[in-house]
């Protein structure tokens, strides 16, 4: 399937994701090479909000960009099945190989990145369109830290999400997963 046919099928959970939905068709009809870096207002990423089994933690990584903690993900760079990104990324951000719940995206966000300097290169700010599927791990695998734009990894219970320094744009992203997941999971 698609990214575009992936985006048309998806069912917003609320306003802000019905408008990040019209965005997010718009980008892929008015835009060439959405899937890669080459485009420089913006690119499809994907992620993994990956939960433990009594779904009251989540998996964070510490993104060293970011300077905050957010959802392991990453770039699609060029690959259309961004369920396979999803779990590559997780995967290659903290060892972890999630089962996802589905093989649908569980949330989308359009989301912001500032201006940073990465392997020596100025990175203009851009957007992320960001396509998040939940996942489920065992939260007593040990946990692997091998992606060097990652400072740390952890499970962070539902309660704490509020007292933790998330990226300012991620935290009610954050917020809202863990609200969907507590009405219909």
């Amino acid at each position: 399937m698609s990214i575009k046919e992936i985006i048309e099928k998806y069912n917003p959970y609320d306003e802000f994701e019905k408008k990040d939905k019209e965005e997010m068709l718009y980008f892929i009809n008015n835009f060439e090479d959405v899937l890669t870096r080459n485009n420089v207002i913006g690119h499809f990423s994907a992620a993994g909000f990956v939960v433990n089994k009594e779904k009251n933690k989540m998996l964070a990584v510490y993104h060293k960009i970011a300077d905050g903690w957010t959802y392991p993900g990453g770039h699609a760079d060029g690959d259309d099945n961004l369920l396979e990104v999803a779990i590559r990324e997780v995967y290659e951000e903290t060892g972890i190989k999630g089962n996802t719940v589905n093989n649908v995206p569980f949330m989308i966000a359009t989301l912001p990145v500032y201006c940073h300097v990465k392997n020596n290169q100025f990175i203009s700010s851009h957007l992320h369109f960001d396509v998040i599927y939940l996942m489920e791990a065992d939260e007593t695998i040990p946990l692997n830290l091998t992606d060097d734009a990652i400072f740390g990894i952890k499970w962070i219970s539902f309660e704490d999400v509020f007292n933790e320094n998330f990226c300012c744009y991620i935290k009610p992203i954050v917020i809202k997963m863990i609200d969907k997941i507590n009405n219909q999971c």
